[in-house]
Order: structure tokens, then sequence, then C-alpha cells
């Protein structure tokens, strides 16, 4: 299939401000691109880009005072299918895990390993290590948080969504992502566009989703705990130890956000088939 994607983002600042965002299509997603994803600023700026640690491709710009606004919009190819279900993947021993994937085994910011250890062994040692301790993990956050706009919070970790057991979907994943770690399985955040495609259309305003890897059998597969069940047409911007490093953007001074508008939908009628 194709999907049509974009966005439209505003910030107001008083003073030249650096930022930092995480607004591109990740790389490992390029190849699908139908057309061009480039970003566009309603104000003459100077964006150079680089390519982060996690290897997610990043812009770096000087916003001038007053608003600006950011946008891109593009087509791309997604093979309709939905999430991976890998039921038999096992979990790796940590001393043969790759060396770049053992730091999605420590704590970071947002994923507060260190107050949730004792209550994920208690909780997942009896389950069966691998894909359905991870499935077990997913259906216990999907039913302990219950999801809320009006309950985000940029300040609550892992931890605080357990408590709490509010909040919206960067805190679905970042309890998972914890409880993952915590039982020696490498976990990571994603984010990216996720559209109302083969389920039934949300009322609420469209939004960048949050979800999560886990590193099983050779390989990172996707998990949704807000959603718990497969999804078509994600869309990856970028991964990293959790909400921190894929931030859309990151404000070196005051930076207010004055739009905020994201598409996603499937472009009705065209296979998407390149040519």
């Amino acid at each position: 299939m194709k999907i049509r994607a974009g966005f439209t983002i505003g910030y107001e600042c008083v003073q030249p401000t650096p930022m930092l965002l995480v607004l591109n299509v990740h790389p490992s997603r390029r190849p699908d691109l139908l057309t061009d994803q480039v970003l566009s600023f309603s104000q003459p700026i100077v964006a150079w880009n680089y390519t982060d640690s996690f290897g997610n491709s990043c812009t770096r710009i000087v916003a001038p005072p007053g608003l600006t606004t950011i946008s891109t919009a593009f087509e791309i190819y997604d093979s309709g299918q939905p999430d991976a279900v890998p039921l038999d993947a096992p979990q790796h021993e940590i001393k043969d895990l790759p060396d770049d994937v053992l730091v999605f085994l420590l704590g970071s910011r947002y994923c507060d390993t260190d107050r949730l250890s004792d209550f994920a062994w208690a909780t997942f040692s009896n389950t069966e290590p691998g894909w359905p301790r991870v499935q077990a993990i997913a259906d216990f956050v999907h039913g302990h948080i219950e999801f809320d706009y009006l309950k985000a919070d940029l300040l609550r970790t892992a931890h605080g969504g357990y408590c709490d057991k509010t909040g919206v979907c960067r805190d679905f994943a970042h309890l998972a992502i914890t409880l993952c770690r915590c039982l020696n399985i490498p976990a990571r955040y994603c984010t990216g566009y996720l559209g109302d495609i083969g389920v039934p259309p949300d009322p609420a305003p469209m939004d960048f989703s949050a979800w999560f890897e886990v590193y099983l059998g050779g390989h990172w597969h996707t998990v949704d705990a807000r959603h718990n069940v497969p999804r078509i047409g994600r869309i990856l911007m970028g991964t990293g130890r959790d909400a921190t490093d894929v931030a859309i953007s990151t404000a070196f001074g005051p930076a207010v956000l004055k739009q905020f508008d994201v598409v996603t939908k499937e472009v009705a009628g065209d296979n998407g088939a390149i040519a």
C-alpha cells in the first residue's frame, strides 16, 4: 500500500534558539520512500543533518526569534502487513548479546530499572523466556495503564507510570521497556507515524506514536504495549534508550509549541507498487 504522511509544527522563540530535531524518516525506511522527504521551514534557516549514535537521521537548526513552522509531506510504500509476531524467538544469554545491544539492558532517564527490578522478577520470572515473556509484559502494561491525553506528563518515568496507572503511548512504552530490561531482555524506544489503518478511526487528533522493540533471536522485533495488537503501517523515525534520545525537538532555550498537526493515512485506490 501507499501511505501519505507528514506534519506541520510551529515553535515561537524570543531569541535565536539552537534546536535538535528528530523529524526525518529513519534511514531503514528511506528505501521505501516514493517521494522526497525533506524538512521545510517558514523562516530562512540554515539546517544541517547528522546521524546520531543510535543511527537516527537528525537535524540541527538555530530557530530565529518569532514563529517558525517546520513541515514535511511525503508518500511511502508499505507492505500492508501487520507487525510480525515471532512466537518462537528465543531470549539470549547476556554473554551472547552483541556489544552494541548491551546499552539497551541498562537503566536510562525514563526507564528507572532500579525501582522496578524486584517487581519484574516477582511478577514475570515464572513466564517462559523469549517472546512469551515479552508478551506477558505487554499484556500487563496494556491492562495496567489507562490511556489519557489529558494525563500526559513529560516528567513521568516508567515507575511513575506504574504508580499513576495512566498516561500516553510513551508511558506504555517506558514501563514495558523497563520491565523487559529488568528481566535481561534488551529493549529500545521507538517513535514514528502510526495511522488508523486497518482499525476504526480514532476521533482524537493525529499524533506521533511511541512503541518499542525487543532483541530476541538475533533480531529486533516490534512490540506495542498501548494497542497490544499487531498494527499496519508503522513508519519509524527514531530509536533510542527512551524518549530523551528521540524527542522530536530539543530546544536549548525558550521555545513555545504553537502548532502541531500530523497526518498519516493510506492513499485510497492505490496499492503502492513501485515500478
